[in-house]
């Protein structure tokens, strides 16, 4: 590394650094964004846009996409009054079970896109594993809002599985689902709001061109459809009655479809051009000290 290099230009939200630019003396501008980085971790992607199992980020997509389908098929009223309303209630169960497959793998995604420590740089020893599995790293808004959105998920879990057993008109039963529901679609509103925030470097930010914006601010759409869905679920109290069916289904169904098309994206996103010369991201073991393109 040069003995001299420019003050690096750096952007983010509140404390979170999501960009950072810097310009060495030998005139290379090396870029280093925060999704960017996570997302091409292996360099050149593997495989086609539409047909890549061995790739990580393509399991990402085809998880949350699966998911998002089974979750719009439950809403849809031809396909409840074909089935019956507890294999309904098992569709949006499965569909929370790819959810959480998606959401692990992507908070895995993140815990590898880690800046290496001084003592993570030494040899391991062969068969060792290169990260923990569940870390703790609040300083990184990509792990904070992976690990919330995972939280989410496991809501939802809960929720859809509870709802299977539910006893029809039983309002006892009905608010043990909706508690879950409702932390469930605050967890995604969060996660979701972090990762548009992320990708904005601030709080809001106009890119059309950028698939990581349309893809956050369609997933942040969804999770604000999902939040009105799950208030309208509330059980009025001494009744069995909920507080809007409509508004219910009509969320879930539009934030199911926001999700579903922010997952395709995800699969396009894996296989766009990666910039030739990458800036590495702040080093953890002296924030002080400027990161090295």
């Amino acid at each position: 590394m040069p003995t001299q290099i420019q003050a690096p230009e750096e952007r983010g939200f509140g404390p979170f650094v999501t960009f950072v630019v810097r310009r060495r003396p030998d005139g290379v501008v090396a870029r280093w964004e925060s999704r960017a980085h996570r997302k091409h971790l292996s360099g050149a992607a593997r495989g086609s846009t539409w047909w890549a199992p061995h790739d990580r980020d393509w399991w990402i997509g085809v998880l949350f996409a699966v998911g998002s389908l089974l979750f719009a098929l439950g809403t849809v009223p031809a396909y409840v009054d074909a089935v019956g309303g507890q294999p309904d209630a098992v569709t949006f169960f499965v569909g929370s079970l790819f959810f959480t497959s998606a959401g692990f793998l992507q908070y895995r995604e993140a815990v590898d896109a880690a800046p290496r420590r001084p003592a993570d740089a030494a040899p391991q020893r062969p068969g060792a594993a290169r990260r923990k599995i569940f870390v703790f790293q609040p300083g990184r808004i990509d792990w904070l809002a992976t690990a919330v959105q995972l939280v989410g998920t496991v809501e939802f879990n809960v929720s859809t599985f509870v709802a299977i057993w539910a006893a029809v008109g039983s309002a006892a039963a009905r608010h043990h689902v909706w508690r879950p529901d409702v932390f469930g679609s605050a967890c995604f509103l969060v996660a979701s709001a972090l990762a548009w925030f992320e990708v904005c470097h601030g709080w809001v930010a106009w890119r059309p061109r950028s698939l990581a914006w349309w893809i956050t601010g369609l997933n942040l759409a969804g999770s604000v459809a999902f939040g009105f869905s799950a208030i309208a679920s509330y059980v009025i109290p001494g009744t069995t009655q909920l507080l809007s069916v409509p508004v219910t289904n009509i969320g879930t169904f539009v934030g199911a479809v926001c999700f579903l098309a922010g997952a395709v994206l995800l699969l396009f996103e894996r296989t766009e051009e990666v910039p030739a010369v990458p800036a590495a991201p702040p080093r953890q073991a002296d924030p002080a000290q400027p990161a090295q393109p």
